[in-house]
């Protein structure tokens, strides 16, 4: 996949080495063209130098091939006219924006942007945001043989119960983040776009549940 950065400060610099290390091709947009130089000699990726919102400067950066597109500079403002311009109008799937001030990020994340606080915020998180597929597991028990994961369900779960989700995939749901708070859903609890889910299950259903996730309710119930 190629991903487009805008910001090279530590956060944007950590992010490009690490996708370029899992094989994707970046490029890093940014305004001070001595920002570069945090991604070391290494870094294959582009350069671009220039505002991360202006079309021109994301075009020369890749953004008509992106897949995915992070704003994480210094400023709130910024990131999410920039990641607003990467979504709708050059279309770019999977967007995320790195936000200071917390206040903030609801409004932001009802505009269609996932936001990622600064005060918790870590490079696995933002890779999370950028290539959502899959799980990421966050605890195992001592045998091996249960685990708790956060699972990327595919969009058509939204406005489903989340007892639909249980039933069609076999797990239990945890807890739910939402606008960056988590919850404890009943089984009257309704999907909504951008939920994170989190699930408990058993270590050899893993590719299963996966698969049920990404597939959606109508497919899955076929499983």
């Amino acid at each position: 996949m190629h991903i487009v950065i805008m910001g090279c400060g530590r956060v944007g610099a950590e992010l490009a080495q690490a996708l370029e290390r899992q094989g994707h091709t970046v490029a890093v947009v940014d305004r001070d063209p001595t920002a570069f130089r945090r991604l070391g000699a290494g870094f294959g990726g582009r350069r671009v130098t220039g505002l991360g919102f202006d079309q021109d400067t994301l075009r020369e950066a890749g953004i008509e091939e992106a897949g995915a597109f992070a704003a994480v500079s210094s400023g709130d403002n910024s990131n999410i006219i920039s990641a607003r311009v990467a979504r709708e109008t050059f279309g770019v799937e999977n967007v995320a924006a790195r936000i200071y001030d917390p206040r903030r990020a609801e409004v932001y994340q009802r505009l269609g942007i996932p936001t990622v606080a600064t005060v918790r915020w870590t490079a696995d998180q933002m890779l999370r945001r950028l290539l959502p597929s899959g799980s990421e597991p966050l605890w195992r028990d001592p045998s091996g043989a249960v685990q708790l994961a956060e699972v990327h369900a595919a969009e058509s779960w939204v406005g489903h119960r989340v007892s639909r989700l249980q039933e069609d995939t076999g797990v239990r749901v945890a807890f739910l983040t939402r606008m960056g708070e988590a919850m404890l859903p009943t089984s009257q609890t309704v999907l909504q776009e951008g939920d994170l889910v989190h699930v408990m299950m058993r270590s050899d259903q893993v590719a299963a549940v996966e698969a049920a996730f990404a597939k959606g309710p109508e497919e899955a119930q076929q499983r």
